[in-house]
């Protein structure tokens, strides 16, 4: 069971390093440069919020119930919400909506912490019940999958006794999400042949599921009433630009980087200064990434970079959440590639089948083996640029958190875009190939699961062409996972392989009207939307301004990340 200071996830001295990181403003990144990849698996950015803005931060506190009947009353839990915070604020006296936010963290930590020590033995979760491989592995991954749930969690509430709101809504947000995602996908890893397994899964986590959906809802509120507050601000300010972040310089690299990270950011050619080469010829110091990754120092401030010289690596190969600022080099997509098989059919979950490779991701595992990642990322402000992402069934895995990719190349089949992360995709080309017999293509499968997460596809200025003969196959840009499920497609040019109904339902004849999917600008023989399928959730017509919000400047605030990367990306429409 997970002490109450810590959940049993962070020590204070690892909370001191992350708070240290906190200040000094570092982002990890996930990168492949025509042969770059900096890889940050599992690790989120920390940066401190609070919530004082406004009249939230003067004048007299309101009386106790009406104050924390305020805050519930924008939940969609509104029972849990009540009884978990009323009695904390009656012994505590705090009753501000700052107060009450860093307090519904606290008890959803405290809620997941538990559950998650359900999970510690097997006997609990299965009533001691004889179970098949399959359901076993399910469990090792929710035992991972919790455990960055509680990281989320406490990176949150670390944050939460800041005074800066303003700038930090989003990222507290992005966390809350995360951590949402991360439990639904434990309960997700369990198929219905599961039956009775599943539902004491989603039992168990039926709890700290609503705690931090209530958390992510009262962030949500307070962030629109700081929005306003500062639009206002902002008005009434002569030089507004110099307050949007614009000191970050129009091609610089913060002056927050240290000197010698902004002279390797910036370098042309990042394999000259590697700290580690690694080469199947025996010409490195390493054969394996593995063997390479294992020299990375644990939670270092420092990059560090590897050399993949061009070969086929076969190696199924993990990023740990605490090898941080790792940067790989290669020889190009197509030149450094990693390969791998774990599938699904086999007994591997689909959270575990992610393979790591810097310019190449391919699962060889084929049509037949059902969801075979190529590449998952978990990691908060991701960066992959000129990849190559190669797979059949469930590709491409963008778990979680922000992430961004660039001029890279995505073969699949069926929902080969798919996760709950708030993903832009900008000038990649996105390549459905021939599936097994009798299936149908289908490019997304977006897991939004509560309406005040802020994630979902967004895919810009890409290219949707057929990787092969599709003449008698149908494509379709996306299928509902989850009830939010949100896609949009914005000035892309979509083939003639694009089936007029555009989209596809989950089951049955329609999809929730909870969906948002949209269509901008796109061109070429698949775009017609004439015929597309008339659902409530899908917007045909949408405006420029709402567009807009789907940007990397808008949706994943990629102005503050990306140009770090030094990688060529536009902001805007």
């Amino acid at each position: 069971m997970a002490s109450t200071k810590a959940y049993g996830k962070i020590s204070d001295a690892e909370q001191a390093m992350l708070d240290a990181r906190r200040c000094t403003q570092k982002r990890t990144i996930v990168i492949s440069l025509s042969s770059i990849v900096l890889v940050a698996i599992g690790v989120a950015a920390v940066v401190g919020t609070s919530v004082h803005a406004n009249n939230m931060s003067s004048g007299k506190p309101r009386p106790l119930s009406t104050s924390v009947k305020a805050v519930c009353d924008v939940t969609l839990y509104k029972d849990s919400c009540l009884s978990s915070l009323a009695p904390r604020a009656n012994s505590s006296g705090q009753v501000r909506p700052g107060d009450l936010f860093k307090l519904s963290i606290q008890v959803a930590l405290e809620e997941l912490a538990k559950a998650a020590g359900y999970f510690s033995e097997q006997g609990t979760i299965f009533n001691n019940t004889m179970v098949n491989e399959t359901a076993s592995a399910a469990l090792e991954s929710c035992r991972e999958l919790l455990g960055l749930a509680l990281d989320h969690l406490n990176s949150s509430l670390s944050s939460s006794d800041a005074s800066n709101v303003l700038n930090s809504g989003d990222d507290l947000r992005t966390w809350l999400s995360a951590a949402g995602t991360c439990q639904q996908t434990c309960i997700d890893g369990f198929d219905e042949s599961a039956g009775a397994i599943k539902e004491n899964v989603a039992s168990y986590l039926r709890n700290s599921g609503e705690l931090i959906s209530n958390s992510l809802a009262i962030i949500t509120w307070i962030s629109s009433i700081t929005s306003s507050f500062k639009l206002r601000r902002l008005m009434s300010m002569p030089h507004p630009s110099h307050h949007l972040g614009h000191h970050l310089g129009h091609h610089k690299v913060p002056k927050w980087v240290h000197r010698k990270e902004r002279e390797l950011l910036q370098s042309s050619d990042l394999r000259k200064k590697a700290n580690a080469v690694m080469a199947k010829d025996g010409s490195g110091k390493y054969k394996t990434i593995g063997a390479a990754l294992n020299a990375v120092p644990d939670k270092s401030n420092n990059t560090f970079v590897i050399y993949v010289k061009k070969g086929v690596y076969s190696e199924n190969v993990r990023v740990e959440k605490s090898k941080w600022n790792v940067m790989m080099v290669g020889d190009g997509m197509d030149a450094t590639l990693v390969t791998g098989s774990l599938n699904f059919i086999d007994g591997t979950p689909t959270f575990k089948t992610a393979t790591f490779g810097d310019m190449g991701f391919r699962n060889t595992a084929g049509p037949a083996k059902h969801q075979a990642v190529a590449l998952m990322s978990t990691a908060d402000q991701s960066i992959f640029y000129r990849c190559r992402i190669d797979a059949f069934q469930d590709s491409l895995y963008a778990h979680s958190n922000r992430q961004f990719y660039r001029d890279c190349n995505i073969y699949g089949t069926i929902d080969f875009i798919f996760g709950n992360s708030a993903v832009v995709f900008q000038n990649c080309n996105i390549l459905p190939r021939t599936p097994m017999l009798g299936q149908q293509n289908t490019i997304t499968a977006q897991g939004k699961i509560d309406p005040n997460q802020n994630t979902g596809i967004s895919i810009q200025n890409c290219t949707i062409w057929p990787a092969g003969n599709l003449t008698n196959v149908q494509t379709f840009l996306g299928r509902p996972w989850k009830n939010y499920s949100t896609t949009v497609y914005m000035r892309s040019m979509m083939s003639n392989i694009i089936s007029p109904n555009g989209w596809l339902p989950w089951v049955g004849n329609s999809a929730p009207d909870t969906i948002y999917y949209a269509e901008f600008q796109n061109y070429g023989p698949g775009s017609n939307t004439k015929s597309r399928v008339k659902w409530n959730g899908l917007k045909l017509n949408l405006s420029t301004n709402e567009a807009s919000k789907f940007t990397v400047k808008s949706f994943i605030k990629g102005d503050k990340w990306i140009k770090l990367a030094n990688v060529t990306y536009n902001p805007n429409l």
